[in-house]
């Protein structure tokens, strides 16, 4: 029975983690506990033997979020993503195209979704207002700099494109359900991919 019962701790852990990593995302890590396992189904107390602080788990939902999304949009690690020979773009390890990621990243759908959608995005106003080195700091910091190498092209700099990417994604969130919301993807996407 003892290794049952660390088995479902271990999945319940999981699901705390994943669940967070979704709410983070979505509404700031402001949630509170008590509020994040009431979504999980698991009681306030529980959270306290998984974990050592609610910092720890902002920590470990950070990293999560940015596993999730390297997996879905960018290359996979140390494989040689060769360009497609129609356009120049390189494909990720999805299949995508860089100019199919932009339109991906750029679309109604992901603008709605904040919390399946880009960390970058997701975590970017918790980023801005923290003080001190932790390591979801050290994580966002590193997955703004991979996703940059990852949109890289001859013709444009990485960081220009994530910058123009995350910023056209808060912006159109933040002005969702106004004309001009739609306006910003449109134009983030054309200004990303008119030298493709």
């Amino acid at each position: 029975m003892g290794r049952a019962s660390k088995a479902q701790a271990q999945e319940n852990r999981q699901r705390v983690v994943e669940t967070a990593s979704r709410l983070f995302r979505e509404q700031g890590t402001q949630v509170s506990v008590a509020d994040l396992m009431k979504a999980v189904g698991l009681t306030h107390g529980g959270f306290y033997k998984q974990f050592a602080s609610k910092e720890a788990l902002v920590d470990e939902a950070t990293a999560h979020a940015f596993e999730e999304f390297t997996r879905q949009y960018l290359p996979a690690s140390g494989s040689d993503s060769a360009p497609d020979s129609d356009s120049g773009d390189t494909a990720t390890q999805e299949g995508l195209t860089q100019e199919e990621l932009i339109d991906v990243y750029l679309s109604a759908e992901h603008r709605d979704n904040a919390a399946d959608g880009c960390p970058l995005a997701g975590f970017a106003p918790d980023r801005a207002r923290a003080t001190g080195d932790s390591e979801a700091h050290r994580v966002y910091a590193q997955g703004a700099r991979d996703f940059a190498e990852a949109l890289a092209t001859e013709d444009q700099n990485g960081l220009t494109r994530l910058s123009t990417l995350v910023g056209a994604l808060t912006l159109a969130r933040a002005t969702k359900g106004t004309p001009i919301s739609d306006e910003i993807l449109d134009a983030a996407r054309a200004a990303l991919t008119e030298s493709n």
